[in-house]
């Protein structure tokens, strides 16, 4: 079926002029809710003067920050992964349990910090239940040092009734009802080297398909993310999906990707173009997923957890660290970026990567919620407040709830030294339930301002009822403690909608949201 496009532009126009058509018969698939999660690790400042504080001005009874609460809600986060991430892969979860006195204090090999265990399982599932029911618990369960055991034990606890000592163990440490984990990642990062208990491709697959199949008969309705790749710059990227998948086809649900962009050597141009490499990422998972479900001869479908992403400034905390090891502190400050304009266009990018795939992309994590490479930020005793990446997140969460229409970009280029030719205009649309329809659209052009014309086939829309840009004269600009709302979304006037055709001009380096009814 061919996709419906306007008519064919001058190549003056072209040179100038973004141009993509809208039709709700031409449509990707339905966001799930899911893909707006977000991930919450014991690492650095995330939990400990993070999200929880006791003794803080804001705290409440439970000792959580309340005004990180509301701007946990604001941002619009759904399942939120927990513990880790490579804390998970030392991770002993009886240690999280029972009396917050009587709990062990644990060196954490991954971050090397200590761990308190002051906040643990209960505290992570009352925290959800405070942001409210649209939070879902996603647990990761430790296949780096434990294996099937551990995670029937956790599963009974968290998840039976009662009758048994697990269940009735946990109400004994005052959770009566059970915490209903339905979605559970058999361990984290096991390709990399790095990580705790790493393990080979055949030796990871053999234990998740293990697991996988004893946590189905104590719950055959659980839902189950297998390791995939930890970059897809990883050697044995594919390899590891097919080998992994091979084992584990009809007992996962879905498997998992990461991936973080920087600017490398000052290639801005690249960095913001890094969702090129996020979209042949997905879709080369996508490619391996069904190439071992052909082979397998499965009607079955993988989809896919994108469980971890953000823009990371990770080589300068790499180098950070090998000049100032740590000594085994409690929640130091750790991998604390302070996001800029610039960083906020690439971010809005990659959540428009995530929506163009939205038929196989099911979950996604943004890393982390709070301090550790976030969009809230916190000081111990003082304020929280909003990184530039929040807007972005809270905006498609808010607006891109539906059905994401197909678009295809007829858009003026610009060279970039790791992805070739790319594209100044970036785009995705999201029509709703009511048949309102979100444009969200990214200009990567740092110098020029963008035309945009959209055509509106059969929509049905007759007006503009916002159009915001997050963009600013300093694409350095960030919010700080001292000044937290530099950079803030603002309106932009202009853009109209007559006779089925949108006209918008993107200003330059700006993320953009157009919303229509």
């Amino acid at each position: 079926m061919t996709h419906p496009q306007t008519e064919p532009p001058s190549r003056k126009d072209t040179m100038r002029t973004a141009r993509f058509a809208l039709d709700p018969a031409f449509t990707v698939g339905a966001v799930d809710p899911r893909l707006f999660g977000s991930f919450v690790e014991h690492l650095g400042r995330c939990v400990y003067t993070g999200i929880f504080e006791p003794g803080h001005p804001s705290a409440d009874t439970d000792g959580i920050r309340t005004d990180v609460l509301d701007l946990v809600r604001e941002l619009g986060v759904t399942a939120i992964r927990y513990p880790g991430g490579n804390f998970v892969s030392g991770y002993k979860w009886e240690d999280s349990v029972g009396p917050v006195d009587e709990r062990p204090r644990r060196l954490d090999l991954a971050w090397r910090s200590t761990e308190t265990n002051r906040f643990g399982l209960s505290e992570y599932i009352a925290f959800l239940r405070k942001i409210g029911p649209q939070a879902e618990p996603m647990m990761a369960l430790n296949l780096g040092t434990r294996g099937v055991a551990e995670a029937l034990e956790l599963q009974e606890y968290a998840n039976h009734p009662s009758g048994t000592a697990l269940s009735d163990l946990r109400a004994a440490h005052g959770d009566k009802d059970p915490f209903g984990i339905r979605l559970w990642c058999l361990g984290n990062e096991m390709d990399g080297p790095w990580q705790t208990g790493h393990k080979t491709a055949e030796e990871y697959g053999r234990l998740a398909a293990e697991t996988a199949r004893a946590m189905r008969q104590l719950d055959p309705g659980v839902e189950l993310v297998a390791c995939g790749s930890s970059s897809q710059s990883m050697p044995t990227f594919a390899e590891w999906e097919a080998t992994v998948l091979t084992e584990t086809y009809d007992l996962v649900d879905h498997v998992s990707l990461h991936a973080y962009y920087q600017p490398v050597d000052g290639d801005v141009d690249s960095f913001l173009a890094s969702a090129v490499d996020m979209e042949s990422f997905i879709e080369n998972v996508v490619a391996t997923c069904d190439h071992v479900g052909a082979k397998l001869k499965s009607k079955k479908r993988i989809n896919l957890s994108f469980d971890e992403w953000n823009v990371w400034y990770l080589l300068e905390h790499q180098k950070e660290a090998a000049e100032n090891p740590l000594d085994w502190p409690e929640a130091p400050r750790l991998l604390e970026d302070n996001y800029s304009v610039l960083d906020a266009v690439v971010f809005g990018s990659l959540l428009i990567a995530l929506l163009r795939h939205a038929d196989r992309v099911t979950v996604a994590c943004l890393a982390q919620l709070v301090n550790v490479i976030a969009p809230i930020m916190t000081e111990p005793g003082g304020p929280a407040w909003r990184q530039t990446t929040f807007y972005p997140f809270s905006q498609a969460s808010r607006y891109g709830r539906g059905e994401v229409l197909d678009v295809r970009v007829d858009s003026p280029t610009y060279p970039t030294e790791k992805y070739g030719e790319a594209d100044l205009l970036h785009a995705t649309a999201v029509r709703a339930a009511d048949g309102s329809v979100t444009v969200f659209a990214v200009n990567r052009g740092r110098a020029e301002p963008l035309p945009l014309e959209v055509a509106l086939n059969g929509l049905a829309l007759t007006e503009v009822v916002e159009h915001s840009a997050l963009a600013d004269a300093d694409p350095d600009a960030r919010n700080t403690l001292d000044d937290p709302e530099r950079v803030t979304p603002h309106p932009v006037e202009g853009t109209t909608l007559q006779d089925g055709t949108l006209d918008a001009v993107l200003e330059p380096l700006s993320w953009n949201v157009i919303r229509l009814r």
